[in-house]
C-alpha cells in the first residue's frame, strides 16, 4: 500500500481543522496582551521576547549545520577582486 496518499489526506485534514483554532488563539492572545499592557503589566513584553526567541532558534540551527559552507562562501567572496 502506498503511504503518500494517506499522508496527504491526513495532512490536509489537520490543516483544515486546526486553522480555526489557531485564529482563535491569536485573537485571544492579542486581547490578553493588549488589556495587560494597557493596565501597566509586562506580559506583552514577555510574549514578544518569546516570539523572537522561537523565531531565532531555526536560524541558529541552520547556521550551525551550514557554517563550513557559509565560511567558504565568504572566503570566495573576499578573494575576488571587485572593481571599486
Amino acid at each position: 500500500m502506498n503511504k503518500s496518499p494517506f499522508f496527504f489526506v491526513v495532512l490536509i485534514f489537520f490543516i483544515l481543522f486546526s486553522y480555526d483554532v489557531s485564529l482563535a488563539q491569536c485573537a485571544m492572545c492579542k486581547a490578553t496582551t493588549t488589556s495587560n499592557l494597557e493596565g501597566g503589566g509586562s506580559v506583552a513584553k514577555g510574549i514578544n521576547k518569546g516570539i523572537l526567541y522561537l523565531m531565532s532558534v531555526p536560524y541558529v540551527i541552520l547556521f550551525l549545520i551550514f557554517r563550513k559552507k557559509i565560511g567558504a562562501l565568504f572566503k570566495m567572496l573576499h578573494s575576488k577582486n571587485f572593481p571599486k
